[in-house]
């Protein structure tokens, strides 16, 4: 599955989902095998939110192959396609080689600045990883 659209100036999960398909998607990989009313209640506690727009939120991440559905009795039982590890595993590879495509040495250079500005220890993880990539060659 590939997310087309990554809105830059949200955070986490809300750069790729809107806010309830987020928050859905966090209740899920918390616990997964939910029903639409358990996610609801759980949603409820939050915020009041009306079951049927939870019921539609969620069918439409099943037709967009994030999360699946199973019968379980009288109801269906949601779960995510793959754990949020995976997921932002994934999303994160894919924007970061779309960039680098289209920006080049522009991106790395800014990526290593920012590595540099967050977190140090991360500068040093770079620089073992590519170290490791030499010797492989």
């Amino acid at each position: 599955m590939k997310i087309t659209n990554f809105k830059f100036h949200e955070r986490g999960l809300n750069r790729f989902f809107g806010p309830l398909e987020a928050r859905i998607l966090d209740i899920l990989w918390e616990k997964p095998e939910q029903s639409i009313k358990a996610v609801q209640e759980k949603l409820d506690q939050e915020k009041p939110i009306n079951f049927n727009t939870v019921m539609t939120v969620m069918n439409r991440l099943v037709d967009k192959g994030i999360l699946s559905r199973r019968s379980a009795g009288r109801s269906s039982v949601y779960s995510p396609t793959e754990s949020k590890e995976h997921f932002l595993e994934k999303q994160s590879k894919e924007i970061t080689h779309e960039l680098i495509e289209d920006f080049g040495p522009l991106v790395v250079n800014h990526m290593i600045d920012a590595i540099e500005d967050v977190n140090p220890e991360l500068l040093e993880q770079l620089e073992q990883k590519i170290k490791a990539m030499k010797k492989e060659r």
